[in-house]
């Protein structure tokens, strides 16, 4: 039986997929080079590079220079995430969404901020602190610093309407980002703006994106009691 001709990568994409999970290409087995599989499919060595490049990134393939690309032997599951847009978040859950912007401000801020974001310790950054609200109740705490000589922008937006976090995603590109989830303990302060007793558990997210080697912000999102985090494993 003939292979059809394949005319963009995901199709491609698609056929080596199909050869893997059927076994017809094993764990740990040498796949053929670029150039065959071009010639096989009818494609542009191009296309099947990319193809390739986008399932080595998903774990499935195992890629070196000079030795080929190999099904891997030990594929990685890997669990995707989104910076969402906590409006979009909120109301996609069946809820009424509302904000309220608690403070902002120039500022220097703690070293430790500055050290994330790579800034100079003396640089003013913008300071947001916003609450996030659903059903009426409180949602999660947006405890934001912008770096404003990557996002002057931000200086003209009073974010009365719109949460930094809306704003950012629509206005400030970013190339990448770290990201990281723990365990907090309620303080005074958190306990009041979220309505939950002093030291109560809370889920929360760190997260620092950025334009090639600038940072553009660094978030501290704490939740309410009881949020859940969900993704897909990919």
């Amino acid at each position: 039986m003939n292979t059809p001709t394949f005319r963009n990568w995901q199709s491609v994409q698609d056929e080596v997929l199909r050869r893997i999970h059927s076994r017809e290409w094993k764990p740990g087995d040498l796949i053929p080079n670029e150039t065959d599989l071009a010639l096989e499919f009818g494609c542009a060595r191009t296309t099947v590079n990319r193809a390739l490049r986008s399932l080595a990134d998903s774990g499935l393939l195992d890629r070196r220079r000079k030795a080929g690309t190999r099904v891997a032997s030990q594929p990685v599951a890997k669990a995707t995430l989104n910076i969402a847009v906590i409006r979009s978040e909120v109301e996609e859950r069946g809820q009424k969404y509302g904000y309220q912007l608690m403070s902002r401000a120039q500022a220097v801020p703690p070293v430790g901020v500055s050290a994330g974001m790579a800034t100079d310790t003396g640089q003013t950054l913008l300071h947001i602190r916003a609450l996030h609200i659903a059903n009426d109740k409180p949602y999660a705490v947006e405890d934001r610093w912008i770096n404003t000589k990557v996002v002057p922008d931000a200086l003209n937006e009073t974010f009365k309407d719109v949460s930094a976090n809306e704003w950012l995603l629509t206005h400030a590109p970013y190339t990448h980002g770290e990201i990281a989830f723990s365990a907090a303990s309620a303080s005074k302060d958190d306990s009041a703006v979220l309505s939950c007793p002093e030291h109560s558990a809370l889920f929360a997210i760190d997260r620092v994106t950025w334009d090639g080697d600038a940072s553009v912000t660094k978030v501290r999102l704490i939740f309410a009691p009881g949020h859940q985090l969900r993704t897909d494993l990919k």
